[in-house]
């Protein structure tokens, strides 16, 4: 069974310190959610975990499958089966989904054996047609050009159709709630659920409480000034939802002045 293994991460960008000594595992079949308010660093955890050239990393190790993979680009990251479904997923014009997912599929296989010579047409054909049956898509969204002139729900269908074809190991998904309506995040946990399993773990990153009634977490973390400062069941986030953040910024304001 895969785990990320993320230990002591201090991350930044343009020379500011945003995560300040983040330590996580995300196991294979478990789900997590991250929460924290705006500007904690849940998204640049995101990012610097898939490895965006903006942000450096000043200290820590992230472990997976065996190696640091702050060592790797972004492509051996996914390679090795981590993914990242976008809080902004970027159009693509002239690129149909369907062809953008077969080339991605052929990426991955391809990184594992240099004498792969693409998956046959019919078999991608019936893989994505099952994996749109499993998410209840309509077979005429794979012609589409990828996230050009899709709207918000649309947008985080094709980051969940990309996670069922794709396969990956863990996920991290950005934010994956922002600007969806509540029948787009119905819609949009269903798929997620749907792909819910022992062969996959799962990192949601959200603001707030709503989302989590759709995807039901097996644990719970907050995130204050770059760290995680508390960790827990799936009620933390129910308190969170009825305190707010205050209770944990008084205590580690007391945790630093004691």
């Amino acid at each position: 069974m895969s785990e990320l293994d993320i230990r002591n991460l201090h991350a930044g960008i343009d020379g500011r310190e945003i995560l300040k000594g983040v330590n996580l595992v995300i196991k294979q079949g478990e789900v997590h959610a991250l929460m924290g308010p705006n500007g904690t660093g849940k998204s640049t955890l995101a990012y610097t975990l898939m490895g965006h050239p903006n942000y450096q990393v000043t200290e820590g190790e992230v472990w997976f499958k065996g190696q640091n993979i702050l060592e790797l680009e972004p492509d051996e990251r996914a390679h090795l089966g981590l993914f990242l479904a976008f809080q902004y997923p970027v159009a693509i014009p002239g690129v149909s989904v369907a062809n953008f997912l077969r080339a991605a599929i052929n990426a991955n296989r391809k990184s594992n054996n240099p004498e792969y010579k693409g998956i046959p047409v019919p078999e991608f054909r019936k893989l994505l047609k099952e994996e749109m049956d499993l998410l209840r898509m309509d077979h005429a969204f794979a012609g589409r050009y990828l996230n050009d002139g899709f709207s918000g729900g649309e947008k985080k269908r094709a980051e969940v159709l990309q996670m069922a074809t794709l396969k990956p190991e863990i996920a991290v998904m950005d934010e994956t709630d922002s600007g969806l309506d509540i029948d787009a995040l119905r819609i949009v946990s269903d798929g997620v659920n749907a792909l819910r399993g022992p062969e996959l773990g799962v990192l949601v990153i959200t603001h707030y409480q709503r989302i989590l009634n759709y995807i039901k977490p097996d644990q719970v973390h907050i995130m204050l000034g770059g760290r995680i400062v508390e960790s827990g069941g799936a009620d933390l986030a129910l308190h969170l939802e009825e305190h707010g953040y205050d209770w944990l910024r008084e205590r580690e304001d007391h945790t630093i002045t004691a």
